[in-house]
């Protein structure tokens, strides 16, 4: 089984639609959406549910109001401002930390740590494949270890199923879950388009990467909007000694296929849909290699 993640230092890459056309191509695969903050995948892919769970994690504080004597000791030690006092002590879920010292100090123990329900987790039959997404709430911490259960309900899955790999859609930037969603992958695609932001913050997840010291390709997406900042990207590619697997031209008709919710490589009028072909053709040779080499040192 083999993990290929697909992640861009920055949102509005094209880093989705692109893995949305992989999802098209690819033969046998199990799609996981790690961007779990603004997932979005499950737009191009028009998923239909099989299973649905939450997603606990962390704690919050709760008040049991029976025994609560309104000393007002909780609201005076939350650093956080959120326990207000009325009849009872009230806590805002929003602002709790889930610290838990209110609970620690309690006299009446009225206050009680609960398991923080915080998303909810998907496992989707798609036209291409199965998908394994899901949504965090708004305000909520804990993305890396969404994203960590999700994986590993793909390797599960694709283990019951006998699938050889598993197509990670990640998230924007260098945070926790795109430190989680580098965890045990073989190969990174790193999308990136010819701006100074795109430029900065690809040299942002390429050294994240090499911390990880996990296989990196480049793509670089609209290049012809700027070439003599992709020609910069090229010449950065080529004194890391990181190789660029593929050129996507700037075609209006993505745009189109995201509107009707479809896979570019799905689109026979696509500038961009043969580049991105190619780049997977390029992309399912570099995995080929990963699965033999795994197959020779078993042997």
């Amino acid at each position: 089984m083999k993990e290929v993640l697909v992640i861009s230092g920055k949102g509005g890459t094209g880093k989705t639609s692109i893995v949305g056309s992989f999802a098209h191509l690819a033969k046998s695969k199990i799609m996981v959406d790690c961007d779990v903050d603004a997932s979005d995948l499950h737009l191009l892919l028009s998923p239909t549910t099989v299973e649905e769970h939450e997603f606990r994690s962390g704690v919050k504080a709760r008040v049991e109001t029976d025994k609560c004597s309104a000393c007002g000791m909780c609201e005076e030690i939350c650093q956080f401002d959120a326990v207000t006092m009325a009849d009872t002590a009230e806590i805002h879920q929003l602002s709790c930390e889930g610290c838990g010292v209110c609970a620690h100090f309690c006299p009446e123990e009225a206050i009680v740590l609960e398991e923080n329900h915080c998303g909810t987790w998907y496992i989707s039959d798609t036209e291409y494949g199965p998908l394994v997404h899901s949504q965090l709430f708004a305000g909520e911490e804990n993305s890396g270890k969404l994203v960590s259960h999700i994986k590993n309900q793909a390797r599960q899955l694709a283990e019951k199923t006998n699938t050889e790999l598993i197509l990670i859609d990640g998230s924007p930037g260098v945070g926790c879950p795109v430190i989680a969603s580098l965890s045990n992958v073989d190969l990174v695609l790193v999308v990136t388009e010819p701006s100074q932001s795109g430029k900065h913050d690809l040299e942002r997840i390429l050294e994240l990467a090499a911390h990880f010291k996990v296989p990196v390709v480049i793509c670089i997406n609209k290049w012809d909007l700027h070439p003599e900042l992709s020609d910069e990207i090229e010449l950065l590619a080529q004194e890391l000694d990181i190789e660029v697997l593929g050129k996507i031209p700037f075609d209006p008709v993505v745009i189109d296929c995201q509107i009707q919710g479809v896979p570019v490589t799905s689109s026979e009028t696509s500038l961009a849909a043969y580049p991105i072909r190619n780049l997977w053709e390029k992309l399912e040779k570099r995995i080929d290699t990963l699965q033999q080499q795994g197959i020779q040192s078993l042997n």
